[in-house]
């Protein structure tokens, strides 16, 4: 028997561990923007491959990025429990759909995007940043198409006019 062997599945979730910490957590930090969260969110991620090792799961970077995305997704909703408990919903003004043509300053769009609700701030990351197609980002928020559709519409019109009041985009 060799010695990897003989070391067993602690040893194999080390070994990604040491790999794929810098990329779980600049995965989150770019999404999040915030270290702490970033940081907690990254011990969720790879507690949940503990137990899944101990469940005869085998981990890769990709397996742990998922579940990443899951933990950000989960944090978000959470926010925004806790948001809708200490405040009312107010009623939202239906927004324009015109298309928003600029150039976005990195930094400040970041910066607006921190400045948004969480549900928005969702939406918004996981179907530009991540990419995701809009039944996918449904399906992770917990949404009808449609649901996600408009909501998507709300926080593209939330995050121009937070981004907008910052100066104006850079052209």
């Amino acid at each position: 028997m060799s010695e990897r062997a003989a070391e067993g599945p602690g040893t194999d979730l080390l070994a990604v561990y040491e790999r794929a910490l810098p990329e779980v957590y600049g995965y989150l930090v770019a999404r999040c923007g915030q270290r702490a969260v970033a940081e907690e969110l990254t011990s969720e991620t790879f507690m949940a491959a503990v137990d899944a090792v101990r469940r005869g799961t085998t981990v890769g970077v990709p397996w742990l990025i998922g579940v990443a995305r899951h933990k950000l997704v989960d944090h978000w909703r959470r926010q925004a429990r806790e948001e809708r408990s200490l405040r009312a919903v107010g009623d939202e003004v239906a927004p324009e759909e015109d298309p928003w043509d600029v150039q976005l300053d990195a930094v400040r769009a970041r910066d607006a995007l921190a400045q948004l609700g969480p549900h928005h701030r969702a939406a918004l990351t996981l179907r530009y940043l991540d990419d995701l197609p809009v039944p996918e980002v449904a399906a992770l928020l917990g949404r009808t198409v449609h649901a996600t559709e408009a909501l998507l519409v709300r926080a593209r019109s939330a995050f121009r006019r937070v981004y907008t009041a910052g100066g104006g985009a850079h052209a």
